[in-house]
């Protein structure tokens, strides 16, 4: 059965890395299922390990620390107000399908989105959820073994959206961050995001 669990606190974002590290072992060893971890991170960026580093910007100058990670993709934002979910699945029995795998993650955070009254969708040739050229939820996975790692942010609260400003999110030019709760025009708690957002995934995600 998949196991859905909501970590209290504002977690480092190197504790995060590790517990990932612990559960997919624990998946190739046979002693742990499936896992879904859902968190707020502590202030952080961080961006895949790439050559080009433009769109962190001017590192020197940017209000929290930087942490390389073995995700791709290019430079994002994780702090309070922010939901980071962390999917430790065995793709294996789900026919090996990274491609897939990404889709599901987008659906998951659309439907929420649309139970609280947000029509996000998707780009075309782009990961993540959007409405227009707004930003809602960035996605970057990684997989070890078929086991996945990494996973999705949205946005929740506006808490989370000023530190933004100091990067080029995700490397795209003329694109804005947004959160669930200015698109919706009312108040939204992590609590209430994580509720919704933990149904969707288990309606996509359990076998």
């Amino acid at each position: 059965m998949l196991e859905i669990k909501h970590l209290p606190g504002l977690i480092a974002y190197e504790d995060g890395l590790r517990i990932q590290e612990e559960r997919v072992a624990a998946i190739l060893s046979g002693t742990s299922g499936d896992t879904i971890l859902l968190l707020e991170h502590q202030p952080v960026y961080t961006i895949g390990r790439l050559r080009d580093r433009s769109s962190l910007r001017d590192p020197a100058v940017l209000p929290y620390p930087v942490h390389e990670t073995n995700r791709g993709g290019q430079a994002t934002y994780h702090g309070p107000g922010q939901l980071v979910g962390y999917p430790i699945l065995d793709l294996t029995p789900r026919n090996k399908d990274l491609h897939e795998h990404l889709r599901k993650l987008e659906d998951a955070l659309i439907r929420a989105s649309a139970r609280f009254g947000v029509n996000a969708g998707r780009r075309d040739g782009l990961t993540g959820v959007w409405l227009d050229n707004r930003k809602l939820a960035s996605i970057g996975v990684g997989v070890r073994k078929w086991i996945s790692m990494h996973g999705f942010a949205i946005n929740i609260t506006n808490e989370c959206l000023p530190p933004f400003f100091a990067i080029t999110p995700c490397g795209l030019d003329g694109v804005s961050m947004s959160s669930l709760e200015k698109e919706a025009g009312r108040p939204i708690s992590i609590q209430e995001a994580s509720a919704v957002i933990s149904e969707e995934l288990r309606s996509l995600f359990e076998l």
